[in-house]
């Protein structure tokens, strides 16, 4: 799969959203896997994205992001194969910073976000890779069509939240789907069949 990094500043105006840097503050998350406590947590969505990314004719990589998902992680310390997640995503906050496209993706021929307003990802394996890394398998659903996914996730931090005073723990994760197994061919091989995804997850107690 073809890596990419996307800068935080760009990845905010993306979303609609802005960044703030204190200066000289020392960050609150550690990358420190001891940090991290079991049990269950929640999605913090005003920090969490789905960035997706797809081949247009050869020319280009585009990409666009959902932003506000909802969703619980369960971590268990003792049995870590236990963990699970399950994720809920709101097709509405999709944008790739072009409204007209933003329409396009909305109706029916790609996720005909009226009729089918969410998509979801339920885990259902989690397996360590190191001490950082982790193979998540689980059933993802766009429009009512489910399909298994692979993600390969990486620990990015843990700590007190200074805002929110609560535990929070961040994941990056990465994959790649075919969006006609979804029932969105349109144009395919012209524009790219194959869509990456990197996920950036936040979830606090």
């Amino acid at each position: 799969m073809r890596k990419y990094l996307i800068p935080a500043a760009a990845l905010a105006a993306i979303a609609g959203g802005s960044v703030v840097v204190a200066q000289g503050a020392a960050t609150p998350g550690t990358k420190d896997v001891a940090k991290v406590t079991g049990g269950t947590y929640q999605v913090e969505p005003s920090h969490t994205q789905i960035v997706f990314a797809y081949d247009h004719m050869g020319f280009t990589n585009n990409m666009g992001v959902i932003a506000m998902p909802t969703g619980t992680l369960t971590l268990d310390k003792a049995n870590p194969a236990a963990s699970k997640v399950s994720i809920e995503v709101p097709i509405a906050n999709l944008t790739t910073g072009i409204p007209a496209l933003n329409t396009h993706l909305a109706k029916p021929e790609f996720f005909d976000a009226a009729k089918f307003p969410t998509a979801t990802f339920v885990s259902t394996g989690v397996k360590l890779d190191g001490t950082t890394g982790a193979t998540i398998t689980g059933n993802l659903t766009i429009k009512g069509i489910t399909k298994p996914v692979t993600l390969d996730a990486e620990f990015y931090g843990a700590g007190i939240g200074p805002m929110d005073k609560k535990e929070n723990v961040g994941f990056v994760a990465t994959g790649t789907i075919k969006r006609s197994d979804y029932n969105m061919a349109v144009a395919v091989p012209v524009v790219g069949d194959a869509v990456e995804l990197k996920i950036i997850a936040a979830f606090h107690k």
